[in-house]
């Protein structure tokens, strides 16, 4: 068995899809502004790379739980906003819960003895 520290995008697989709807809960934003919400809100550890952040808004988009509309970003640059749509709010809290107790029950599994 060989024992190796996970790499930093294997960390959010899975999980990337509900940090986003999470972000934008705070309104519609660009793809830059969300990823800087999720580093500065998880207080520099979370760093979501272009080359995940926008399939993941794509693929969110395709299943109806965001929408999406081209507008102007604050150095008025053209810039796609993404919002949550009803589906998506609905999503989100399915996720939130299953996260919540697949996190509890891992972390009983991590400090058992």
């Amino acid at each position: 068995m060989t024992i190796r520290t996970p790499r930093r995008d294997e960390l959010l697989k899975g999980t990337l899809d509900l940090l986003v709807l999470k972000a934008l809960t705070r309104g519609a934003m660009h793809g830059y502004d969300i990823a800087e919400h999720l580093r500065a809100t998880s207080a520099d550890v979370l760093h979501v790379e272009e080359g995940a952040l926008y399939p993941a808004l794509h693929r969110l988009e395709v299943r109806g739980l965001l929408a999406a509309e081209w507008g102007l970003s604050d150095n008025n640059r053209r810039a796609k906003f993404y919002r949550l749509t009803a589906a998506g709010r609905k999503q989100l809290t399915t996720e939130a819960e299953y996260w919540s107790r697949m996190s509890t029950a891992i972390g009983r599994v991590l400090t058992a003895t």
